[in-house]
């Protein structure tokens, strides 16, 4: 049986999302974050040395990383679902579009959090101006023109096709969920890019996307 270890409000969300569109059985070991460092509990290193989440064991099997764990899933339980036939070019943009999610799209969204945290955080009175100036500065100069570039590329690349890898849904848009969605919630994505926003509202009225979200418990994300 396979367990996923899911970290409450994560991306994990995506890997009970994934197992509900394959219809393969799996439990569920849920986690809370800690109420101020929102970081994983260390319960979490019991099962993988770097204790975070998304990580599922199946069997003797532990899997950890969203990308590895979709791959993993497909090439056990997917028989032939959710990707598009190897050597084909929809092939090829599948494999791209899952890679981008974590390996690009994700990496101005925690920058931006990061210091967006580091705005608001408390510090000694003499150090906020200071630190509000260089986070505001990293975010102009940096964070927001990539995070402005990243939402451009994704809105004009679903001009191309309905889905990230073609006309058919697949698991590299499960993948590009969480990108999309947190872009919604904390970098902007607005009616200016109708397009993700539409991939939003499909993807959130997907039966098996609802049923995750039952099984898994409250995940601001889902929203559009």
């Amino acid at each position: 049986m396979i367990t996923v270890h899911h970290l409450n409000n994560s991306r994990s969300q995506r890997v009970l999302w994934l197992l509900e569109e394959l219809g393969v059985a799996y439990e569920i070991q849920k986690y809370q974050r800690d109420a101020k460092t929102m970081l994983a509990p260390p319960e979490l290193l019991k099962v993988h040395p770097l204790g975070k989440s998304p990580v599922i064991t199946d069997g003797d099997v532990t899997v950890a990383e969203s990308g590895a764990i979709i791959e993993y899933l497909l090439e056990r339980y997917g028989a032939g679902r959710l990707q598009p036939a190897p050597g084909t070019p929809e092939r090829l943009r599948y494999t791209y579009w899952l890679h981008f999610a974590e390996g690009s799209a994700m990496s101005p969204l925690l920058m931006k959090l990061v210091f967006d945290r580091i705005e608001t955080s408390k510090m000694p009175f003499f150090a906020k101006p200071i630190a509000r100036g260089i986070s505001q500065k990293v975010k102009k100069v940096m964070v927001e023109p990539n995070l402005k570039r990243h939402l451009d590329y994704m809105e004009a690349e679903l001009t191309k096709s309905e889905w990230f890898a073609g006309s058919e849904f697949g698991a590299a848009d499960i993948q590009m969920s969480f990108p999309v969605e947190a872009s919604a919630q904390r970098a902007g994505l607005d009616a200016s890019r109708p397009k993700l926003l539409t991939f939003l509202k499909k993807i959130h009225a997907r039966p098996a996307y609802r049923k995750a979200l039952e099984r898994g418990g409250p995940y601001s994300f889902a929203n559009d």
